[in-house]
């Protein structure tokens, strides 16, 4: 049994392992008034690295994907071993420039300006079932783009998940499919 999310106890061999114990909170980064979520401190920690796959890997598998996609950067720290885990494949998703061959792109608006979310044009084949991941789910507008790539060339998908969600921001609202993560913030 999983147990109750948001980092609290579950059962996994580490018993109450409450994995924000090991998120760093950065503030007035990357700009004042920003405060980030530094997961390369979780990252380090072998146990608790090994927890947080453990608990999003039960957590991806009932969604039943052929594939992962991770969403550039920190998604693919995350989707990478879980798809390894999982036994199905992995593809990364990135931003304009960075992937070679035939791609298909999306153009999507953010807070301050917009960005371009990349695929190569064959990694996934209709029909298949991904699964987006991404280390953080705030005002959900690159999930959201994400998904609309993905199903823009065939994919179906059931759901995406993230290690941290800021729930203040009302980010899965945007993203119409279900959402899971392992830890949210309030504020």
């Amino acid at each position: 049994m999983l147990g109750t999310l948001g980092g609290l106890a579950a059962q996994d061999g580490f018993g109450s392992m409450d994995l924000k114990q090991h998120i760093r909170g950065i503030p007035d980064f990357p700009k004042p008034g920003i405060l980030f979520y530094d997961i390369s401190t979780l990252l380090r920690h072998a146990d608790a690295w090994q927890v947080a796959m453990g608990r999003m890997a039960k957590m991806v598998r009932a969604y039943q994907p052929d594939v992962l996609a991770g969403i550039e950067s920190r998604g693919f720290l995350l989707a990478a071993p879980l798809a390894l885990k999982l036994g199905c494949g992995f593809i990364m998703l990135r931003k304009r420039g960075k992937l070679p061959g035939a791609l298909v792109s999306y153009d999507y608006d953010l807070e301050y300006g917009k960005d371009r979310i990349e695929i190569q044009a064959d990694a996934i084949k209709p029909g298949q079932r991904v699964v987006v991941v991404d280390d953080l789910l705030a005002t959900g507008g690159t999930m959201a783009a994400a998904i609309h790539l993905l199903r823009s060339v065939g994919a179906e998908v059931p759901a995406a998940v993230a290690l941290i969600e800021l729930t203040f921001l009302g980010g899965r609202e945007k993203i119409g499919v279900p959402f899971e993560s392992l830890l949210s913030y309030d504020d």
